[in-house]
């Protein structure tokens, strides 16, 4: 899958039930020796733009939806 693919779909946390963001305003932290993903950085911004963010390590992803990501933290 491309990060392409990706940048469009929502991030939910199952347990909570809680939507945490759209990944396309997100980072990915990637080991650069294996190119593997090692975590999710959601970038939330609020209405005066105040900026937080949501670190999800890889490990909780569950599921890659056709239009969801599902975390199990």
């Amino acid at each position: 899958m491309r990060l392409k693919q990706l940048a469009l779909k929502e991030v939910i946390d199952v347990k909570e039930g809680k939507k945490l963001g759209v990944l396309g305003q997100a980072d990915l932290k990637i080991d650069p020796s294996s190119g593997q993903i090692l975590s999710l950085i959601i970038l939330n911004r609020g209405l005066f733009q105040t900026k937080s963010e949501t670190v999800i390590d890889w490990r909780y992803v569950q599921l890659i939806g056709e239009d969801t990501i599902l975390i199990n933290k």
